[in-house]
This record gives C-alpha cells, sequence and structure tokens, in this order.
C-alpha cells in the first residue's frame, strides 16, 4: 500500500519507497528506473559493498537507452542502498516501506528469505493492517509460490497464518533486455547500465494485497500465467536458441548470431512450435503471439547492447532442466498435438555448450562424457524417466538424432 504523508507546516509529500533487493542489471536497469521514474525513492539492498557505497555516495547512477538507431543517456536520482548483510537494517526498510521488489537471481532468491522474514514479522507488529507487495522479477515458474514457502519457514509460527492475507507475492514477466557489462561500457562508472528501449512490465494483477502502485509502466494482467509461459517459452527460448546455435557457429554476440540466416530461421521456427502451443494452451490470438515473435527477433538484432552468447546461453543445466525454456516448452507443443522439431534441435545445441568459463556448462559436459546424453536426457531432463512417459521419450530420441 502506498501511503503518502506531509511533512509539518504544509511541507513537501514523502515519497513512496521501493525496497529493491538486488542492484544489478536489472534492478537498476530496469524496476529501479520505472519506479524512480514514477516518483519513488528507490532504496536497494545488496551486498556488494562497492555497489552499495556508491550508491550511498552519489545518490544516482547513469542508464545508456540503446538501440541501433539512437543512444539516450539518463541519470536516475535520489537513490540510496542497505547493505544486505545488515540484518537489522534490512528488517527495517522491508517493515516500513510502500512496495518491496526482488531481482537476486533464481539461485540467490531462498537465501534472502530470512532477513525478508524478519522484516515482514516487524512490518506486521508495527502496521497490522498495512500489506506489503513484493514484486518477484525472477525468471522461475511458481516463483511467488516459492517466495511464500521460503518466507513462511523463517516466519514465526503464530504469523504464518497471517502471510496470505498480508503480503502480495507477486510474479512479474521481465522483457527488457540488459547484457553484462563491460569495463568499457561502464566507462570508469560502475553503476552504468545499458538497456534497451523496451520497458513494459507486465505483473500479476489478482496478486496485490494493497493498490497497484501507480506505476505507469506497471501493465497488471489478470490471469498472469500466460505472460509468465510467454516469456520462458518464446523470449527466454528463443534467446537461448539464438546462443546456443551461435556458439557452435563461433559467434560472440546475439546481435551477430541473430543476423546469421539459418540461425534467424530455426530461433524463428522453435519461438514458432512454443507461440502455437500457446496459443492453444491460453486461446490467445496466433497473430499476437506471431507479432511478439517479430517484435523479439528484431529486438534481438541490437547490436548497441553488445550482448554476449557466452551470457545467454550460461547455466545450460537450469536451461535444460524439466520445466525450463527447452523441454518444458517442447512438452507444451506435444500436449497440443504439435512437433518441437526445431526445440528438439535447440536442446540438441545446448548439449554442445562448452564454455570454459560456465562451471555449469564444464558440469554438464562431464556428466555427459561420463554417463552419455541418453542417460542425462532422463536424469536432467526428466525425458521419459517414469513409466508411462511416452512424451518425454519422444523428445529425447528426437534430440538424440539430432546430437548425431
Amino acid at each position: 500500500m502506498i501511503v503518502v504523508e506531509r511533512t509539518p507546516k504544509g511541507g513537501p509529500a514523502r515519497r513512496p519507497v521501493l525496497a529493491m533487493y538486488g542492484a544489478g542489471n536489472i534492478g537498476r536497469g530496469f524496476i529501479g528506473m520505472v519506479f524512480a521514474d514514477a516518483g519513488y525513492e528507490v532504496v536497494f539492498v545488496d551486498v556488494m559493498p562497492d555497489v552499495v557505497a556508491a550508491l550511498n555516495r552519489e545518490h544516482r547512477y547513469p542508464v545508456a537507452v540503446v538501440s541501433d538507431a539512437a543512444s539516450e543517456d539518463r541519470w536516475i536520482e535520489g537513490v540510496r542502498a542497505v547493505d544486505g548483510r545488515d540484518a537489522e537494517a534490512v528488517a527495517e526498510l522491508i517493515a516500513t516501506c510502500d512496495v518491496a521488489a526482488t531481482a537476486v537471481g533464481v539461485n540467490v532468491l531462498p537465501r534472502i528469505a530470512p532477513m525478508l522474514a524478519k522484516g515482514i514479522a516487524r512490518r506486521m507488529a508495527l502496521e497490522p493492517r498495512r500489506p506489503l507487495d513484493i514484486v518477484i522479477c525472477e525468471n522461475l515458474i511458481d516463483a511467488n509460490l516459492r517466495l511464500a514457502e521460503w518466507i513462511s519457514e523463517f516466519l514465526p509460527a503464530g504469523l504464518r497464518p497471517r502471510l496470505a492475507d498480508d503480503v502480495g507475492f507477486v510474479e512479474a514477466s521481465i522483457g527488457r533486455m540488459v547484457p553484462v557489462m563491460t569495463e568499457e561500457m561502464k566507462a570508469g562508472n560502475p553503476l552504468r547500465v545499458f538497456v534497451e528501449p523496451y520497458d513494459e512490465l507486465p505483473v500479476d494483477g489478482a496478486a496485490f494485497r494493497g493498490p497497484v502502485p501507480p506505476v505507469p509502466n506497471l501493465r497488471p494482467f489478470t490471469p498472469f500465467e500466460f505472460y509468465i509461459r510467454r516469456k520462458l517459452f518464446v523470449h527466454n527460448l528463443g534467446h537461448a536458441t539464438t546462443a546456443y546455435l551461435g556458439w557452435l557457429r563461433g559467434c560472440e554476440l546475439i546481435s551477430d548470431t541473430v543476423r546469421v540466416p539459418e540461425i534467424e530461421s530455426a530461433a524463428r521456427a522453435a519461438m514458432g512450435e512454443s507461440s502455437r502451443a500457446l496459443s492453444a494452451e491460453f486461446g490467445v490470438a496466433p497473430e499476437v503471439l506471431a507479432a511478439h515473435v517479430d517484435d523479439l527477433l528484431f529486438r534481438f538484432h541490437n547490436r548497441r547492447l553488445g550482448d554476449t552468447v557466452a551470457r545467454v546461453g550460461r547455466d545450460p543445466l537450469r536451461k535444460l532442466s524439466p520445466e525450463d525454456r527447452l523441454v518444458g516448452a517442447a512438452r507444451l507443443c506435444l500436449k497440443h498435438g504439435i512437433e518441437p522439431v526445431a526445440i528438439c534441435c535447440s536442446i540438441a545445441a545446448a548439449l554442445r555448450f562448452d564454455d570454459r568459463d560456465d562451471p555449469a556448462a564444464m558440469a554438464m559436459q562431464a556428466e555427459l562424457r561420463e554417463k552419455g546424453a541418453g542417460a542425462f536426457l532422463r536424469e536432467r531432463c526428466g525425458l521419459g524417466a517414469k513409466p508411462g512417459d511416452d512424451d518425454g521419450r519422444r523428445i529425447l530420441e528426437r534430440v538424440l538424432a539430432e546430437k548425431r
């Protein structure tokens, strides 16, 4: 709930506060930016001492909005930071903020639950009728349910029944592409971040417990599952396909990779298969999804982002997990009678991703050498591992045929 108070004697209105857990590229380059533009004081929570110190020293940071056609430099003003290792400071922020958000990464999300729980418990004691909405900006299916479970574990038993009413776990679909920043791109400022112009933030409108924040870029939708699946099975799937095929061709940048006609065609075909499945699953017009595919492929061409094949392809073990962008999309296709031919080619390409700077890729290659592709696909990807999993076996057989 946004509470705007006035200082005594007619002073200026208090700015509503966003507690932004994660001061990385998405936190600064997307969520913090759109809330700051809407008049919020953005308070970042992060464990990187240099980032925290810089935000508290400068109280602003630069964002370059870049496209092939132009570049616009922006300063995001009036921000500060809290050290994520300071449990007391984090709890106080969560207890008193107007809205919270997370952009910490799937692997880190459960680790912030104890401090979130401490702040929520304090908030329940201080202001029992003031709910907290947490906008969850993570690439994780059912992120709302999982974060609620993790926080519940650390709440006092007597407060757990109030969690569903007092805290809104609001899933978001992060469509803006923000690359890993090189030293050259930072241009001497560790807070500088590059982003593409796209800035819409779809959120689960039904999950809010307080009023939806008055942020122009927020797009509340209900039911929201379609947007979560669309992000994973179209955007993330297409990005991964481009990266893994580009890796095999020796490409460095996504923008160069998607300019290879065969790779763009393969990405379009994979995204088209999953789009037809999503259309059947959610009753969305095929032409709407086809237009989304066209827009994404256009955005992948953005050279100024400097997004790399290595970044987009990293952590293939997670991206090949049973419900993620590749295997999950292939299963959805078969559910609706669509053969995931192109998606299986993407899975086969992912198995060849062997970036030596990526520990997950190296672990995958070690498993493939030790067990073989068939065992890997059964154990890691859940394909044909259970009796009666005919769809899984079909995907496995097609991937093995492509891999050969």
